[in-house]
């Protein structure tokens, strides 16, 4: 009679074929404690757990694989759609880029034909927290009297205003014919009218100190009758006096035909940004004003447009420094 031995919990459990070939030279899994199992098997049984499989597995000639990365030509599609949306929500509501597209503005802004046009930083918020004041240079949409009735119900090229638009959002093609760029002389309830005998335009009869004023050839003036600015409208002229088809040219003698109304106000130009040449704040002097008043204004003021722009510029740089970050990485793992 042979003597029963002992129990070899190893030797009494079934083979496992499958399991042998897939790796013959795995060394026996140690015993694992079934709190540690992800299927709660009990080790003295023998049981595989589903985290010791995925052990197996990883350890045995690499069958499991990390899952594979997105290819980078599928991110990039993302990437830009992400960038043109980001782009859109802050040109809508925060800031835009315009291209100056004519010299009515010069010296302040270029646009005259030969030079590279100044690209401006237009500040859109500011109008929601304040009025606008004389002195100040703005985008605003022209109403019908500047551009004319039809040109202002025009929707008939769609394509062609989508393409315009993009372009002009990023400052690579010129604004919206609709759209124009002059400076605030007089606002709602003032009388604007010119000249006086040294050749300044009067606000509420009184002459303008207006440093910012261009006129070609020391060329006079073009006169034009007293005109009061009705209430919640501006009275717009260009630096160029003698160049710039503003409230003068679209006003019919005995009325207030050419001022613009507020609500049209896009936003204020705020900065040159391209070329970088030309980079500066955009000054904008009440010219209502006197010279020494003007003078006596505080310096934090004057570096407050300087101020908006950097905190502007802020989000677009760090959406952007992401982004390229992003760009990077798939780049990386693409190779």
């Amino acid at each position: 009679m042979v003597e029963p031995v002992s129990s070899n919990a190893s030797e009494d459990e079934p083979e496992r074929p499958d399991e042998e070939r897939k790796n013959p030279f795995d060394k026996p899994a140690d015993p694992v404690d079934p709190a540690d199992r992800g299927d709660g098997a009990s080790a003295e049984h023998g049981h595989t757990g589903a985290g010791e499989k995925a052990q197996g597995a990883g350890g045995g000639g690499g069958r499991g694989k990390a899952k594979k990365q997105r290819s980078f030509w599928k991110e990039l599609p993302i990437l830009i759609g992400i960038a043109l949306v980001l782009a859109f929500l802050i040109q809508q509501f925060l800031a835009r880029v315009y291209m100056i597209p004519s010299g009515s503005m010069e010296e302040t802004l270029h646009g005259c034909p030969g030079c590279t046009p100044d690209r401006i930083l237009v500040d859109k918020l500011v109008y929601d927290f304040s009025e606008p004041e004389p002195g100040e240079v703005v985008v605003f949409r022209g109403p019908d009297s500047w551009v004319g009735g039809q040109l202002a119900e025009d929707d008939s090229n769609a394509v062609a205003d989508f393409f315009q638009m993009v372009g002009s959002a990023f400052g690579l093609a010129p604004p919206d014919e609709r759209d124009f760029v002059k400076r605030i002389i007089a606002t709602g309830g003032q009388t604007v009218e010119c000249c006086d005998d040294e050749n300044r335009v009067l606000v509420d009869g009184k002459p303008l100190d207006e440093p910012y004023l261009h006129l070609e050839g020391d060329r006079p003036q073009a006169p034009f009758p007293k005109v009061t600015v009705p209430e919640g409208y501006v009275w717009m002229m260009g630096d160029n006096r003698n160049n710039s088809a503003d409230s003068r040219a679209h006003n019919e003698e005995g009325t207030a035909s050419g001022a613009v109304p507020e609500d049209n106000i896009i936003g204020k130009a705020r900065l040159i940004v391209l070329p970088p040449s030309r980079w500066d704040v955009i000054s904008a002097p009440n010219p209502q004003e006197s010279t020494a008043n003007a003078m006596s204004a505080p310096a934090w003021q004057q570096g407050l447009p300087l101020g908006v722009g950097v905190v502007a510029a802020w989000p677009v740089l760090k959406v952007g420094r992401r982004i390229s970050s992003a760009v990077g990485g798939a780049v990386r793992r693409e190779r």
